[in-house]
């Protein structure tokens, strides 16, 4: 539940951060009118995540505790981990610039006189956040298994919602630059466990038998089965039967994401377009 709470409440902050620049750059330009070509874009972009996750989960449970499984797992938790960590450091070093762009390619798009590309920009920017969330979603589950993966989602979605509307209110009060550096942090960790859980496997596909021997058992005190070791496995990674390789992975890892993500530099802030709307601007400068 800890996992995708997180996981949601980060995607659905600038999933909502998108779809706000957008509508308020179309009202400041007197273009409402195409706000239900943004909306359908989200919708559209929605759909797709979730029918694509939902297939890719009923697909790999027919194959529940084969080979094919694993292997599926492991890609999983592979790409899941490439991704959090991707899409982190691009958020870390493109939050100021990220309402300029947007704007410049809605005008782009409606100097074309084409509602479809408005619907397209929207899609294209909210379906990658989802079809993200549906890849990291998928990892939790195989890592942890369903059991508190939606609450914590809809509690996660419940939060970014929340967060929305207080970076609409307040404006420049709300440090959405803290925030996203504090999450982007605890989305190191998680991806080291999924680092981890790639190893492990790897290990159990036979594939990698570098170090594979076990190094402790707390299986007896705190399996990951239980309600407090599915919680410590999705949020830090925790295993009760680790390998050598599965703890130097998790370890060098973490050192090395956690470093780089800290002491990333920060760019500076583009000036704001001349009668830039003040939801514009504001969302223009979250990392200020």
């Amino acid at each position: 539940m800890a996992a995708t709470l997180v996981i949601f409440l980060r995607e659905g902050v600038e999933a909502s951060m998108i779809v706000s620049i957008l509508l308020a750059y179309l009202d400041r330009i007197g273009q409402r009118r195409h706000f239900r070509d943004v909306l359908a874009g989200v919708a559209a972009a929605m759909l797709l995540a979730c029918g694509g996750g939902i297939a890719a989960y009923y697909t790999i449970r027919s194959y529940d505790g084969s080979r094919v499984q694993t292997i599926f797992e492991t890609v999983t938790f592979a790409v899941a981990a490439v991704l959090l960590t991707y899409m982190t450091f691009w958020m870390r070093s493109h939050a100021r610039s990220i309402s300029g762009e947007l704007r410049r390619r809605a005008e782009a798009a409606l100097g074309r006189r084409r509602r479809l590309g408005i619907c397209l920009l929207a899609f294209q920017a909210v379906g990658r956040e989802g079809l993200e969330t549906a890849v990291f979603t998928l990892a939790i589950i195989f890592a942890t298994g369903t059991r508190g993966t939606l609450w914590g989602a809809l509690l996660g979605l419940a939060l970014a919602g929340f967060v929305a509307v207080a970076v609409y209110k307040l404006g420049r009060r709300v440090r959405l630059g803290a925030f996203f550096t504090t999450i982007g942090a605890l989305l190191m960790v998680f991806a080291a466990g999924l680092v981890a859980d790639t190893v492990e496997n790897l290990q159990q596909l036979g594939w990698v038998r570098l170090w594979s021997n076990q190094l402790w058992n707390t299986s007896g005190a705190l399996p990951e089965s239980s309600a407090l070791g599915d919680i410590f496995h999705s949020l830090f990674g925790y295993a009760d039967r680790p390998t050598p390789l599965q703890l130097v992975a998790y370890l060098a890892y973490l050192a090395a994401a956690l470093t780089a993500f800290l002491l990333l530099g920060r760019h500076g802030a583009p000036a704001p377009a001349p009668g830039a709307s003040r939801t514009a601007e504001r969302l223009s400068t979250s990392d200020s």
